[in-house]
């Protein structure tokens, strides 16, 4: 199946069983550092992000492969009167973003892996600007086979890969198999604050 169908049965599954989709949690007690400014929501689905970050004086590029998804989010910028510019885009065809080193003060990934992406990501983000990521890795309290490897993290994959930011947060949840870091480019010193969690 294509991705596109596929993202687009879930998403018009979605759409009917929720009222309004949820910015992530983790990102969402991040609010002290998100100040506003220019921010890019990749893989952004039915645009729980993107929302969340618009409210708080954003100006949002929210990209999808889902057409279903971005309409959806289309229609609740304009019923929210909201500074999001949602754009159909397939991530894997980079070239096709139109999208500038540099350019932003933000970069939100949530449930979206491509390890191509990654300095990408680290290109197009302004100095002392931020990134969230948050997806899948390889627990070894969970076994999920409707996930394949090939979308999990490794163990500590996030902060080897910008290890060099300043890591203002970072978490591996190991009874929900997922794995999160928020941090800052181009600063010395890492800070890291958060844990290892199997949450028994």
């Amino acid at each position: 199946m294509k991705p596109i169908i596929k993202w687009n049965r879930k998403h018009s599954e979605r759409i009917t069983q929720i009222e309004q989709p949820a910015p992530n949690p983790r990102l969402k007690n991040l609010s002290p550092y998100l100040h506003g400014g220019s921010a890019l929501d990749l893989a952004c689905g039915l645009g729980g992000n993107s929302l969340f970050l618009a409210r708080l004086n954003y100006r949002v590029k929210a990209i999808d492969i889902s057409d279903v998804a971005i309409k959806y989010l289309q229609e609740q910028t304009i019923k929210q009167q909201l500074e999001i510019y949602p754009h159909i885009a397939d991530l894997t065809q980079k070239q096709s973003l139109n999208v500038k080193e540099g350019s932003f003060d933000l970069v939100v990934v949530t449930y979206y892996l491509d390890r191509t992406i990654f300095p990408f990501v680290k290109s197009i983000i302004k100095d002392q600007g931020y990134f969230f990521m948050e997806t899948f890795y390889k627990s070894p309290l969970t076994g999920d086979g409707n996930i394949s490897d090939d979308y999990k993290l490794r163990p500590g994959e996030l902060l080897s890969v910008f290890g060099d930011w300043k890591v203002l947060f970072y978490e591996e949840n190991e009874r929900e198999g997922r794995q999160t870091i928020f941090c800052q480019k181009n600063l010395p010193r890492k800070e890291i604050k958060g844990s290892i969690s199997n949450n028994k």
